[in-house]
């Protein structure tokens, strides 16, 4: 019997796949996107809170309707065996793209002194642009991970598992 090994799809073909994995994930962030900068303006001009915490609140409304989006639409298909690790992988990631984000902001701000809120959307839509790329990353890769294909079954060994069990007497339980 010889063995070989599974055979990956072309670049190709993976990289179709792919895009549309990354025309969903441009969908829900986007959605993200569109809660995040309502919740900043909101909290900037409404509620007249700083810039960076109003960066961080938008950002953790936007992580929650996020993680629905990716969970129940982009990546239901995928291994959802173990809630406790995906969330909390996600959390921590979505906090790491948080922290670019808002340092961005931080640093347009307290740095190079662009106060105006013209300026800050900006730079928090400059943040929110690497931050995405690390997200789209580390989510992919580590919080929605895929299914293990199954490997096709040799014909060598698909025909001998056949011989046995035709060869096999029936045994009747009285």
């Amino acid at each position: 019997m010889t063995t070989t090994t599974a055979t990956k799809p072309p670049l190709l073909q993976r990289l179709r796949g792919m895009s549309d994995e990354v025309i969903k994930f441009g969908l829900v962030g986007l959605s993200g996107v569109a809660v995040n900068f309502v919740v900043f303006w909101i909290c900037i001009n409404g509620l007249g809170l700083a810039s960076l915490r109003s960066n961080v609140a938008a950002t953790l409304v936007a992580i929650t309707t996020n993680y629905l989006g990716y969970r129940y639409w982009l990546y239901k298909d995928r291994d959802a065996a173990s809630r406790k690790r995906e969330i909390t992988l996600f959390l921590l990631f979505s906090g790491a793209g948080m922290l670019i984000e808002t340092g961005v902001l931080g640093f347009s701000v307290y740095v190079l002194g662009l106060t105006t809120h013209v300026e800050q959307l900006v730079a928090k839509v400059a943040g929110l642009a690497v931050g995405t790329v690390f997200r789209f990353v580390s989510y992919r890769t580590w919080v929605f991970k895929a299914m293990p294909e199954l490997a096709e079954p040799e014909p060598e060994v698909v025909t001998e598992a056949e011989l046995l069990l035709a060869a096999e007497e029936p045994h009747y339980v009285k």
